[in-house]
C-alpha cells in the first residue's frame, strides 16, 4: 500500500496539517460501470488508490488515517460482490503488509470481526502483530464496522467493567472503550464518489471534525487530490464553540510564544 520511503521533506508547519484523516473511499462500482467493467475491477482498481493516499499522508506527516473498507450494511450487496471483497481483503493483508512494516506504518482493523473466517481473522491478528512497534503512520482499515455498533460495544464494555455502578456516567468515561479509543478523533474527513453523508462511520468521532466531499470516484483519488482536501482543511477555521474572535486570540497568543521561545 505504500512505495518505497520518501526523501520528500514533512511540512514546515506554516499551515496545519491533519493529525488525523478519515475517508469513505466511495465510488469504485461507478468507476467500473462507466467503463463498461464489472464491479469487482473498481473494487480492484480502489486498491491502488489506497496504496496512493498512504504514501502522500505518510509523505505529509499525518498520524493517522482511517479508511472506511467495509461496512456492516455492505452484507447487503450480491453474495458474488461480498465474496469478492473477503478475497481482496485476504490478498491485500497477504501482499501488503510487508511493504506496511517496511515503512514503520503500523496496521489495526477495527469492527465487528465475528462475521469474518477465522483465516482471515488470524491474517488480521499478525498484520497487527508484525505491525505493533511501527512508529510512522497509524493506519486503520474499519471492516465490518458502524457507528452505531461501535457506541452500543463501548456502552456494554463500559456497564461490564462497572456492575455495581447505577449510571450517570460522562463522555469522557464512555471513550475509552471505543473501537478507536487510541486514536485522536479526525481532523478532517473525506469523502469520495459525490455523495454527501457520512452513512454511519465515526459517528462518535466526527463531532467536531472537517468534512470535505469530492465528486471524485475512489479509483481516480490520487496524491494530488489528497493535496488538494488538506489545502480546503487548511483554509478553514475550526473554532471548536468559541467565537472567529477568539480562536484568533488564542491563534495570536500561541505564535508570541513561540517566537518568544526561540528569541
Amino acid at each position: 500500500m505504500l512505495s518505497p520511503r520518501s526523501s520528500k521533506p514533512r511540512e514546515s508547519g506554516h499551515l496545519p496539517v491533519p493529525k488525523h484523516i478519515a475517508i469513505i473511499m466511495d465510488g469504485n462500482g461507478r468507476w467500473a460501470r462507466r467503463r463498461f467493467m464489472p464491479r469487482v475491477a473498481g473494487h480492484r482498481k480502489g486498491v491502488e488508490a489506497v496504496r496512493a493516499v498512504v504514501s502522500r499522508c505518510a509523505e505529509r506527516g499525518v498520524g493517522y488515517l482511517t479508511l472506511f473498507a467495509f461496512s456492516s450494511e455492505n452484507w447487503r450487496r450480491p453474495p458474488e460482490e461480498v465474496s469478492f471483497l473477503m478475497q481482496l481483503f485476504v490478498r491485500a493483508l497477504e501482499e501488503e503488509v510487508a511493504r506496511l512494516h517496511e515503512n514503520s506504518i503500523r496496521l489495526r482493523i477495527v469492527g465487528d470481526l465475528s462475521r469474518f473466517e477465522p483465516g482471515l481473522i488470524e491474517l488480521i491478528r499478525n498484520a497487527e502483530q508484525l505491525t505493533a512497534g511501527n512508529t510512522g503512520l497509524n493506519l486503520t482499515v474499519a471492516a465490518n464496522y458502524g457507528g452505531r455498533w461501535d457506541i452500543m460495544q463501548a456502552v456494554n464494555r463500559m456497564l461490564k467493567a462497572h456492575p455495581d455502578r447505577q449510571g450517570d456516567y460522562t463522555e469522557a468515561e464512555l471513550a475509552p472503550y471505543l473501537a478507536m479509543a487510541y486514536a485522536p478523533e479526525p481532523d478532517l474527513f473525506i469523502r469520495t464518489g459525490g455523495e454527501q453523508r457520512i452513512s454511519n462511520f465515526l459517528l462518535w468521532q466526527l463531532a467536531y471534525t472537517e468534512l470535505y466531499f469530492t465528486d471524485s470516484l475512489w479509483p481516480e483519488f490520487n496524491k494530488d487530490a489528497v493535496d488538494t482536501a488538506i489545502a480546503s482543511f487548511q483554509q478553514r477555521e475550526r473554532r471548536f464553540g468559541r467565537t472567529s474572535e477568539q480562536v484568533q486570540a488564542a491563534a495570536a497568543e500561541a505564535a508570541v510564544g513561540v517566537v518568544g521561545r526561540h528569541a
